[in-house]
């Protein structure tokens, strides 16, 4: 483990979403001893650190993401000295903590809008978004839901609308009122004296609204009508600026720890986004958007994306990720064949530990798992659920951790799981790939290996050399060293001519291997190749 302030720049995390990982007290629900059981096997992958989805107090509305109790643990994950074996236990093995917080919005059951919503003259009052219907008693303005229909619930209590970007049960906080600020801020410094090592910030974008209200103008045709307006107003406020830099303030006073922020905007300003939140070492440390979380997967897409980010970033630090529990498994997003999927999750393996920044790992990624298909009946996500049934919502990528092909529930749990495991999982457990060089999780562990025997694939800058439809080409280099990458995107064989001078070394053992013939190089379909100039490389 990199034990410097700035282990988080080029850093692996894993992503655990605690209610699939491991269940250790057989009801079906994963909880925190069970990732104490399972860390070892975490900190062999050879990552840096693992970020933790919620398992605060929750009425688990929105499964952990609508917080009543900032500074408890839930008990369906356990209790506070169960954390405190999480942080003792990764740090005894080099593994950093990062866990969620999630602070522009709360739960309706916790305790401040339980009291901001009795009436207008409470002490909490204002610390929610609250507005008068227009007129006509519809809303204040048209700001819509992620989740579905308005941003806007009626309050019978106070005669007022309250703002909700997700749930109805997921009241937004007044981030322009200076104690809602400051109690948020409390709850940060909370888990800092805890000993986490840093904090993934949900939707990061979204504390400030604008206080005129204005609504925000059309965008133009969308399958979601969320998606159909400019989402200039209900977020990404300039205001957000300086409470980031607060946050970092905080932050600060305790060395070591970093910040990571989910920029939720529209896919024509993520990136400039991100510059902006990630600018000047005085906001975030480092920060990911949702461009490569999306259906778009080509070698030109990725080569504008990072092209496009490094013109913006400056100083900035991008962390990167193909899968999370809010989105489809990537390799079932790029790729309809099964039959080609195990090649495509090393592809995507190598290429996203390729990239300059720092990356996520979701949890089954490493063993190529795609989205479960779950019957309607089966479905808990009030997204899914509401949507049903495009887009299929979340439950397909938050299915549980498969660990042993030969147990009920892949070892997961004795009880019937929350979610079903589907026995195609099975095949792809941890306890299949482990001993196979040629599996997908051998090759993760390759890779993550490779990267952190190398500089330059860590900190090094990214210079992009060739891209067509189906080859992407360039190079990670630091002064003393230089690593060019070269990817195969396509199912079909493709030749890519180096330059006489480079060595050319495939990736052989992780199923890559290509057919060298002098300087022409035959990439296998999803094949990659890694080279330098004049020397061998080390993987």
């Amino acid at each position: 483990m990199t034990t410097s302030a700035d282990w988080w720049r080029g850093a692996v995390i894993y992503q655990i979403y605690p209610r699939s990982f491991q269940d250790s007290n057989a009801d079906g629900v994963g909880d925190l001893h069970g990732i104490v059981d399972r860390l070892p096997y975490v900190a062999d992958l050879g990552v840096d650190a693992i970020w933790m989805s919620p398992f605060f107090t929750s009425p688990m509305r929105d499964f952990g993401y609508d917080v009543a109790d900032y500074r408890a643990v839930d008990p369906l994950f356990g209790t506070s000295a169960d954390f405190d074996a999480v942080i003792e236990t990764a740090h005894r093995l080099g593994l950093k903590v990062v866990i969620d917080q999630v602070l522009s919005h709360t739960s309706d059951q916790h305790p401040w809008f339980v009291e901001s919503r009795a009436d207008r003259q409470n002490p909490k009052a204002d610390w929610y978004v609250w507005a008068d219907a227009r007129a006509d008693g519809t809303p204040p303005n048209n700001w819509l839901s992620r989740f579905g229909g308005v941003a806007w619930h009626w309050e019978p209590r106070r005669g007022q609308y309250n703002l909700h970007n997700f749930l109805p049960a997921q009241p937004d906080l007044n981030f322009h009122n200076p104690a809602v600020r400051q109690a948020q801020l409390d709850n940060v410094r909370f888990w800092l004296d805890r000993g986490v090592d840093g904090f993934r910030l949900d939707v990061v974008n979204y504390y400030f609204h604008d206080a005129e209200l204005r609504s925000n103008p059309p965008l133009g045709p969308a399958p979601h009508p969320y998606d159909r307006q400019r989402h200039r107003y209900d977020k990404s406020r300039p205001e957000n600026l300086a409470f980031l830099e607060h946050l970092r303030a905080l932050v600060d006073r305790y060395p070591g720890t970093a910040l990571l922020g989910e920029i939720d905007d529209d896919a024509d300003v993520s990136l400039t986004r991100m510059a902006e939140y990630t600018a000047s070492g005085r906001r975030l440390h480092m920060g990911y958007t949702f461009d490569f979380l999306r259906d778009g997967f080509s070698p030109g897409f990725v080569r504008e994306r990072l092209e496009t980010l490094a013109a913006a970033v400056g100083g900035g630090w991008p962390c990167w990720s193909f899968s999370n529990h809010d989105v489809a498994r990537h390799v079932g997003r790029w790729s309809k064949d099964p039959a080609d999927r195990p090649r495509l999750a090393k592809l995507c393996a190598a290429l996203l530990l390729s990239l300059r920044g720092s990356v996520c790992l979701y949890q089954g990624e490493e063993l190529g798992l795609a989205d479960a298909a779950l019957a309607y009946e089966d479905l808990v996500d009030p997204y899914g659920i509401e949507f049903w049934p495009e887009p299929v919502g979340r439950d397909g990528c938050r299915t549980p951790m498969p660990w042993r092909h030969d147990q009920a529930n892949g070892g997961f749990s004795t009880a019937k799981p929350w979610l079903p495991l589907p026995p195609d999982h099975l095949a792809l457990a941890v306890d299949r790939q482990t001993d196979d060089p040629a599996s997908v999780l051998s090759s993760y562990k390759k890779l993550i290996a490779f990267r952190k025997r190398h500089r330059a694939m860590i900190s090094g800058d990214q210079r992009f050399i060739h891209s067509d439809d189906r080859l992407l080409v360039f190079a990670r280099e630091t002064p003393n060293e230089t690593i060019f990458c070269t990817f195969n995107f396509s199912a079909e064989r493709a030749t890519w001519t180096a330059r006489p001078e480079w060595v050319v070394t495939p990736l052989d053992g992780h199923g890559f291997a290509a057919d060298i013939s002098g300087s022409d190089v035959h990439l296998p379909p999803f094949g990659v190749v890694f080279s330098t100039e004049n020397q061998m490389v080390d993987y």
